[in-house]
């Protein structure tokens, strides 16, 4: 027996955001560039509370000072509008705040918006929380937002998406339905990055999204997370440890995931800090190990880790 959730309502096509009927008592979560974007005034939208610093791989530092700041204010609604950060700040502040959550990805690749899972800093460590209140009520995906984004956003959004279906195809807790979800994702994904189709980003992304969000990410995310912290973007950090992650679990995707990494030219990433101690970090990541296709040890992240700082 296996279980799906997903948000009760998703908008996908062209127009999608700025056609759709925003509550006018909203509080609109976005980042600083979203207003010189165009993104702002593209939605149906009015309203005078608006939160526009929400910084990359953010801290649940922000989420609480937005709370804070927000708790006592005339809101129905909060609209997440941006990147996977965005969107994790926005679904976390809705859920502390029991409102009603509309997330917009302007990118196309966390798959954010459709999932019950937040990733926050918590005292400068990743920690991803996961609730079903988390979900969104309503996902608007609307390819448009594809023409004003920026070629290293794309490409990292672009992994994002390709990392995250390709993991959770092969997770433990897989089955026959995120299977298909995750292969069709891949299958869009890829075709969009090797043939320059980006369009179909948006919908190869929101797949992949109902599809690891149904059966979790795995070695690869775990190993991830040590690089962000120093700095690396996620998704850059993505297209080497879940390409060194599928090399370990014989993935089927390793070949066809390296050769997207390829085009995308991504440049080589290196650990700074000890290996031992990255290499306990990401143990204590039972979120994603435990549903790793294979058990891994202390020794083989140590292994994987070297041959990453080796490339």
């Amino acid at each position: 027996m296996f279980t799906i959730k997903q948000p009760s309502k998703i908008l996908l096509g062209k127009n999608s955001a700025s056609e759709y009927d925003f509550p006018k008592k909203s509080l609109l979560i976005t980042s600083s560039g979203a207003k010189k974007r165009g993104w702002i005034s593209y939605l149906n939208f009015n309203s005078s509370l608006i939160y526009d610093r929400v910084e990359s791989n953010p801290s649940i530092t922000t989420a609480e000072d937005i709370i804070k700041k927000f708790n006592n204010s005339d809101f129905s609604t909060v609209i997440g509008l941006g990147g996977g950060s965005v969107l994790d700040i926005a679904k976390f502040v809705g859920f502390k705040l029991n409102k009603f959550k509309i997330l917009i990805p302007t990118n196309f690749g966390s798959g954010s918006e459709v999932t019950r899972i937040s990733v926050l800093k918590v005292n400068g460590i990743k920690k991803s929380f996961h609730d079903d209140k988390l979900f969104a009520d309503v996902a608007i995906v609307d390819s448009n937002f594809i023409k004003n984004t920026d070629s290293k956003v794309l490409q990292n959004s672009a992994i994002d998406a390709c990392a995250q279906c390709s993991e959770a195809y092969d997770s433990k807790i897989s089955n026959p339905y995120t299977k298909f979800l995750c292969d069709v994702a891949f299958n869009t994904l890829e075709d969009a990055i090797l043939n320059n189709n980006y369009e179909k980003l948006a919908l190869g992304s929101l797949i992949s999204g109902l599809g690891f969000g149904n059966s979790s990410t795995t070695l690869g995310h775990a190993l991830s997370y040590v690089y962000s912290n120093e700095g690396y973007s996620h998704g850059h950090a993505l297209a080497f440890t879940t390409q060194f992650a599928h090399d370990f679990n014989s993935s089927k995707y390793f070949k066809r995931f390296t050769k997207i990494v390829d085009k995308l030219k991504f440049e080589k990433i290196y650990l700074k800090q000890n290996p031992e101690i990255a290499s306990q970090l990401i143990l204590d990541d039972r979120k994603h190990l435990d549903n790793n296709p294979l058990s891994v040890s202390n020794n083989d992240i140590l292994k994987i880790l070297e041959k990453i700082n080796s490339l």
